[in-house]
C-alpha cells in the first residue's frame, strides 16, 4: 500500500513565506530520528533539498521529507502555531501512540 504524504497547512507556508525561506533558497525540513523523552523526535530546520527528498510546494514554498522520515509521518499534518508559550512549525501525527508535552518527540 502506498505511503500517503503529510500535508502542509496554508499557515505554515505563508510563516515561511515571512521568515524568507525560498528567498534563502530554502525549504523546510521535516524528519523524524530517534531520541526524544518518547523514542523518536521531530527535527525541523531550514534547509537545502535533497534530490531524493519528497518536495511539498506551496505558495512558493517548499517543505521537505526525507524517504527515511517518510513512513512515520505518513497522513501527518505540519502547520503552525502561535501561542502564550511561543510560535512554532507542529506536527499533528496520526501515527503516533504518544507523544511529550512539548511535541516533539512521539512514539509508534
Amino acid at each position: 500500500m502506498p505511503i500517503v504524504p503529510p500535508t502542509v497547512t496554508p499557515r505554515a507556508y505563508e510563516r515561511l513565506r515571512e521568515i524568507g525561506a525560498s528567498e534563502q533558497g530554502k525549504a523546510l525540513r521535516v524528519a523524524v530520528a530517534g531520541g526524544g523523552c518518547s523514542g523518536f523526535q521531530y527535527e525541523i530546520a531550514l534547509d537545502e533539498p535533497n534530490s531524493d527528498d519528497l518536495v511539498l510546494s506551496a505558495e512558493g514554498e517548499t517543505v521537505v521529507v526525507d524517504p527515511v522520515s517518510l513512513p512515520f509521518l505518513a497522513n501527518a499534518r505540519i502547520d503552525f502555531s502561535e501561542e502564550l508559550i511561543g510560535a512554532r512549525f507542529v506536527i499533528d501525527n496520526p501515527n503516533a501512540t504518544a507523544s511529550c508535552g512539548c511535541g516533539t518527540s512521539f512514539s509508534i
